[in-house]
């Protein structure tokens, strides 16, 4: 949980979900999660840039959608995991996503 008044449109940071770091996003007012990890060399998302709905990986500048997790270019080989996120009152509610 995380209060939505935190993150500015447009910001991004890391919380905790079950044990694992999640990145969470602010594109314009809605809020996206994904795993904050870019499958080339594990580096945090949260540390690169965000660009309206694209994430760059600070490392070697992979970029995904945050919408959907998925890889935009490379040199990461895979999508990201997302996570389900819910906004109650000033509240963020983050969970994993069902397969």
């Amino acid at each position: 949980m995380t209060a939505a008044s935190s993150l500015a449109p447009g910001a991004m940071m890391w919380v905790v979900v079950d044990r694992e770091r999640v990145l969470l996003a602010n594109v314009e007012g809605e809020f996206y999660a994904l795993r904050d990890m870019c499958g080339h060399r594990q580096a945090p998302l949260s540390k690169g840039t965000l660009d309206g709905h694209v994430v760059e990986c600070p490392l070697h500048y992979a970029t995904f959608d945050v919408r959907t997790g998925k890889l935009l270019s490379g040199p990461a080989s895979a999508d990201v995991a997302t996570f389900e996120v819910q906004v109650r009152e000033d509240t963020v509610y983050v969970k994993r996503s069902t397969p």
